[in-house]
């Protein structure tokens, strides 16, 4: 099966390419349906305050438990709590079958609760593969996490045409049934794959005791005031990307006045038109330094942040899709680079690496999207995503001062 051989991939290394085809699937089964979630949350009545707290009640315990996934990852191999953790995406798709945050004060709380639980398989998703990916001598660990965060893109540019077609066809109950299969597939792939290859990780002699130290210490590691200032910088990416991923959507509806078909046509198009321009990032990732690829991520990603809301009165399909591009480039390369960082400075210790990486991702949406959601109150859909641009503009030049 060509799934089982890689030869026909570039020449790089072979974790590299087991973790982001396993990361792909797990996007795909979620995506399935993830881009109607904020669309779903308001149809369901729920505030914009609300959609905000749903994010952060998924986001929040993926910071909260990875300290936690990061322990049981120096006691059993990584690619066992990785696969619990697709699993868990499986149990959640299966729970939204189940349950509706209309059917009153326990519907919104059970509702509220299986977000949780997709917080804390997320935490064990990406704490045990960003270890795995870590773990092992890179040549090149930007451009390695290049490879991994463009797997969502590919997702993305499938995904949501055959939800909407699930969708139309049977009903949501065939985008979730679909979602649970693939994640139940592709928890077994990743123990076929990875089960070996992360045994390769070394327990350090962590302790239950010390687990409430273990990311202080890993801090402390990375040290240094050139690289807080380079994690200060990409942090602010992500608080945007909490902005963005939670209300980007409500904005083409609200805002535009987009139709949810055209809001799934753009989607697609945006992601599968992307697919060509994340490998230029990729290549370009492996050419420039860690500094560059932060600083000029976050610079990218503020200017066309700022320009969905300063061309809103114009925003066509086509004007949109070249601020996506921009917007995304600049997200990527922020991102990667921000994991490459971690992965040198923390390459004795892996899982500490991975508890980090994946804790700043999560309290930045987490934190990102509860904002947002107070904020379009106050300011609206355009003047936030301005605020944004120029928030993430002013803490890249701030950082520039340290470095």
């Amino acid at each position: 099966m060509l799934i089982f051989n890689l030869s026909f991939l570039p020449k790089v290394e072979k974790v590299t390419w087991d973790v982001t085809i396993v990361h792909f699937f797990l996007m795909f089964g979620y995506k399935l349906f993830s881009l109607y979630f904020p669309l779903f949350l308001v149809a369901n009545n729920l505030s914009l305050h609300q959609v905000g707290y749903s994010y952060l009640l998924i986001y929040l315990p993926i910071a909260l438990f990875s300290p936690i996934a990061g322990y049981l990852n120096h006691k059993i191999n990584p690619a066992f709590l990785a696969f619990s953790g697709i699993l868990g995406y499986g149990i959640y798709a299966l729970g939204m079958l189940l349950i509706s945050p209309e059917e009153g004060v326990w519907g919104i709380y059970l509702f509220y609760l299986w977000q949780v639980l997709l917080g804390v398989s997320a935490a064990s998703f990406f704490t045990s593969f960003r270890g795995i990916l870590m773990g092992f001598p890179l040549e090149k660990p930007d451009r390695a996490f290049g490879w991994f965060y463009s797997a969502p893109f590919y997702a993305a540019a499938i995904a949501p045409v055959v939800g909407a077609l699930l969708i139309w066809q049977f009903g949501f109950i065939g985008v979730f049934v679909v979602s649970l299969i693939i994640h139940f597939f592709n928890a077994f792939f990743c123990l076929f794959r990875l089960g070996k290859p992360a045994k390769t990780l070394v327990d350090f002699g962590f302790n239950l005791s010390s687990l409430k130290n273990s990311v202080l210490m890993s801090l402390k590691r990375v040290g240094g005031k050139k690289v807080i200032a380079l994690l200060v910088s990409s942090s602010a990416v992500l608080l945007v990307s909490g902005f963005y991923g939670a209300f980007f959507v409500l904005f083409l509806e609200q805002e535009l006045g987009w139709t949810e078909n055209l809001i799934l046509a753009f989607v697609a198009v945006s992601s599968l038109l992307f697919t060509p321009i994340s490998l230029w990032v990729i290549k370009r990732l492996g050419r420039k330094t860690t500094s560059e690829n932060i600083l000029q991520g976050g610079v990218i990603a503020g200017i066309f942040m700022a320009l969905f809301g300063v061309l809103a009165p114009i925003l066509n399909f086509f004007i949109a899709l070249m601020v996506f591009f921009g917007k995304s480039i600049g997200f990527m390369t922020a991102n990667s680079a921000r994991s490459g960082l971690i992965s040198r400075r923390l390459k004795d210790y892996p899982e500490e690496g991975g508890v980090i990486d994946t804790i700043l991702p999560a309290l930045g949406v987490a934190f990102g999207s509860l904002i947002a959601g107070f904020l379009i109150g106050i300011f609206g859909f355009n003047l936030l995503f301005i605020i944004a641009g120029f928030f993430l503009l002013l803490t890249v030049l701030i950082s520039k001062i340290f470095i």
